[in-house]
């Protein structure tokens, strides 16, 4: 059985797991190493017995638990090979561990296939996943300004699709960013808002997703409500149960079955 849990999901630090109960891999790893290893002993995983961890991009919410985490565990890096390299930057230890690829190829982690998709966000190359075991499909997806075609074909049979809702426009808008902050946030290389997070939400679910997790919620810029609002709202009348979950930002999430 696939499952996936959050151990942070936000604006100031993310990281989730999925294992299939013998691999488990993490995305990202954008908190302490200590709150990560402290997350993973509560969702029942021995720290040391994570293989891998898939990075999205290299901006320090996403990463900033990489250097300590593989000091502690012999964790392998698995990212495209601008964000190693950007990373390898200010971390040139952290070389060996990295396995390269080129956004759009798959490979196989055991008995887990992992498949990888361009997206658009304002850093080096940035990537999505996917993680399939059988009939049971993960895509995540967050950090994104607009939603493009190699995004809506990952998220195609997703059994399960982890979105971002990272912001409200209109909390945005009146919100004490300054403008700059603003324009970038809710540009074509920014973050995702409610609506459009709605938008893929439902192309999801008109192609068979029954379980949305909205995550990368903005501490400042939206409320778990108002995004849960969003979601419930554009899904299509008589098209059955449909799950939806906020990830938090500041504990674990519960496990939740692929």
């Amino acid at each position: 059985m696939l499952k996936f849990a959050t151990v942070a999901s936000g604006s100031s630090g993310n990281c989730s797991v999925i294992s299939d109960g013998n691999t488990h891999i993490l995305i990202d790893a954008g908190v302490s190493a200590r709150r990560i290893t402290t997350g993973l002993k509560g969702l029942g995983i021995a720290p040391e017995e994570v293989s891998a961890v898939l990075i999205t991009h290299e901006h320090s919410d996403h990463i900033s638990g990489i250097p300590v985490l593989c000091r502690q565990l012999g964790v392998e890096l698995y990212t495209a090979e601008g964000t190693a390299r950007e990373i390898c930057r200010k971390n040139p230890e952290l070389q060996p561990r990295f396995r390269v690829f080129d956004p759009g190829e798959r490979f196989a982690l055991q008995d887990l296939v992992v498949g990888t998709f361009p997206v658009s966000h304002d850093c080096s190359s940035p990537v999505g996943y996917t993680v399939t075991q059988g009939e049971q499909k993960l895509t995540f997806c967050t950090d994104l300004g607009v939603l493009t075609q190699p995004v809506l074909e990952a998220v195609q049979g997703a059994s399960t699709l982890v979105a971002e809702y990272n912001y409200d426009p209109e909390m945005l808008a009146t919100g004490p960013y300054p403008q700059y902050l603003k324009n970038r946030i809710a540009g074509q290389r920014g973050h995702l808002s409610n609506q459009v997070g709605a938008k893929l939400t439902r192309w999801a679910v008109e192609r068979g997703t029954r379980q949305v997790v909205l995550a990368h919620l903005s501490k400042e810029n939206n409320l778990p409500s108002t995004a849960r609002n969003a979601a419930q709202a554009c899904i299509p009348d008589g098209m059955g149960h449909v799950a939806l979950c906020v990830a938090p930002r500041s504990e674990a999430s519960d496990w939740m079955e692929v």
